[in-house]
């Protein structure tokens, strides 16, 4: 049995690269690879390995795409060839603005405190949005080096031919704590976007 830390590092995934890989962003420390539904088996079961770690890491359990033959899997792979992030796109029609609540007390306990940060409410009309972010994972030793940020941006480049996307034209699907916290970074706003959350 591994101890903790250790496990976190089994996690990675190799990525020797394939023929016509698609590459759609490079950087000086790797480069983000997107893959399609209809790309070939070995292309789409790399990226069902990957989902599988990043939903281990996250916390997941089992849950769908809402169109999975629709769904762009977006991988960074770094100079090493390990895939450090994993980001999965989706197309969505609509979407619900999170919205603010009160300040927390200064007087809280760890629970409360813990409870304020992971709960949020949105709106119960919905916006238009074209860009549900399903998933976005990075490894545990690769954060703090936008790498989540560049998966974003890449997306939004990326995902409809012909046109960037807004940040109001992105949705994410039922943040952990820390997706709150990076959603709301990106956007700029407390009151990003959300789909597909449990109700």
């Amino acid at each position: 049995m591994f101890p903790p830390a250790c496990l976190s590092c089994t996690l990675r995934v190799a990525l020797q690269g394939w023929k016509k890989e698609r590459v759609v962003a490079e950087f000086w420390d790797g480069k983000i690879v997107l893959v399609m539904p209809d790309d070939p088996k070995y292309a789409l079961k790399k990226a069902e390995e990957v989902r599988r770690v990043a939903d281990h890491e996250l916390g997941f359990q089992q849950v769908a795409l809402s169109c999975p033959q629709q769904a762009k899997t977006y991988l960074f792979v770094n100079s090493e060839r390990m895939v450090v992030g994993c980001l999965i796109a989706e197309n969505i029609r609509q979407a619900f603005r999170v919205l603010l609540l009160p300040e927390a007390p200064k007087d809280m306990n760890r629970e409360d405190f813990m409870e304020h940060h992971r709960a949020w409410c949105c709106a119960t009309s919905p916006e238009n949005a074209l860009c549900g972010v399903s998933r976005i994972w990075v490894f545990s030793l690769a954060r703090r080096k936008a790498i989540a940020t560049r998966l974003l941006d890449t997306v939004r480049s990326t995902f409809m031919y012909g046109s960037v996307l807004t940040k109001e034209e992105i949705a994410f699907s039922d943040p952990t704590p820390d997706g709150k916290q990076f959603a709301t970074r990106y956007c700029g706003t407390p009151t990003f976007l959300v789909y597909n959350f449990i109700t």
